[in-house]
């Protein structure tokens, strides 16, 4: 492949035991827009073209799919699995069954063990895929420790049975980790949340930092391709910031380039979603070279706009006021 870009030019990032992983992974997550035929095939050609951290998650629908490409990977190519770093998550609806889950989502992957295991959402309020943002469970409940730590008990047994590497949280705040981290065994690697110039979050983004967690960053071009439900006619788009789009101008590049450049510079590892391979490839070559000046990267801080685009209003519970609810802005756990 003409395009390759060798995964030692990629920088890394540290874990909180040394290892080193990429600073970009593939995202899978199709939206509702592409199949998991497309979503398995760009996981194959992104493998192939220097790729090695990619994230998948069992609500995806699409890991029996990325299954198949990963052993067209080993089995076609010198590429063996652990050069790679796979993550997963468990889905709001198996809180009370990780293992189940694990072990389906290993058998889907068809890996012996997973790198890095999510909790995907901290909350077990589930909805159905594809619902409208206006779908609410009858069942959905306000966050609890208890409940929480119940979920991550069972991760850490993961840990322990040798079914995943590392485990990690996601969509929290810090209220939450403040009542969560003192009580783990096993503490999280990484931290998954939306992560973009239009909406930063640097108090919880330097929290993670401070506790030795690594931020994995999604939407890092601010997911131009996320489900309708998720759009409101507030919300900023990224690669149309001003300040983004004279950067790269600056740069002659792309936008959503500028974007990825920052996440990497700034610390936390993007995870842009793309089928299509002139994309994908330049998603990761673009941070092997040509990096930001500081005061771009000053500049680009300064424009934060504070605007969440995965606002998460389908896990609301009744009684809740709307989706900040969801997020905690006064800095105390809402409703718990």
């Amino acid at each position: 492949m003409e395009n390759r870009i060798n995964p030692a030019d990629v920088p890394k990032k540290k874990l909180y035991t040394g290892e080193e992983i990429p600073s970009v992974g593939l995202g899978t997550f199709g939206s509702d827009k592409y199949t998991p035929e497309q979503v398995s095939n760009a996981v194959y050609g992104a493998i192939l073209s220097g790729y090695r951290l990619i994230d998948c998650g069992s609500v995806y629908q699409n890991e029996d799919r990325i299954g198949e490409a990963l052993q067209r990977v080993f089995s076609e190519t010198g590429i063996k699995r652990e050069e790679l770093f796979i993550t997963s998550k468990v889905w709001n609806d198996m809180h009370r069954e990780v293992a189940k889950s694990c072990k389906k989502s290993l058998k889907d992957l068809r890996l012996n063990d997973i790198d890095l295991y999510f909790v995907h959402w901290p909350f077990p309020n589930y909805h159905a895929p594809g619902c409208s943002g206006d779908s609410r469970n009858p069942d959905s409940k306000p966050f609890s420790v208890d409940e929480f730590m119940d979920t991550w008990r069972q991760c850490e047994e993961l840990v322990e049975k040798g079914m995943v590497r590392y485990i990690g949280m996601s969509n929290m705040t810090i209220p939450k980790l403040e009542a969560v981290l003192p009580l783990c065994k096993i503490k999280p690697a990484a931290l998954e949340l939306e992560c973009h110039p239009g909406f930063q979050q640097p108090e919880l983004f330097e929290y993670a930092l401070s506790h030795g967690i690594q931020p994995i960053g999604y939407c890092p071009i601010g997911s131009p391709s996320r489900p309708e439900r998720d759009r409101t006619s507030e919300d900023v788009a990224d690669t149309q910031m001003p300040e983004i789009v004279e950067i790269a101008s600056a740069h002659q590049v792309h936008p959503a380039v500028v974007c990825l450049k920052w996440a990497v510079q700034r610390g936390q590892i993007p995870i842009p979603f793309s089928v299509k391979e002139p994309q994908y490839i330049s998603n990761l070559k673009c941070v092997t070279e040509d990096p930001l000046t500081e005061e771009e990267m000053d500049r680009i801080r300064k424009a934060d706009k504070n605007c969440r685009l995965i606002k998460g209003q389908v896990f609301l519970w009744q009684g809740a006021a709307g989706w900040e609810d969801l997020w905690d802005l006064d800095g105390k756990i809402t409703g718990a």
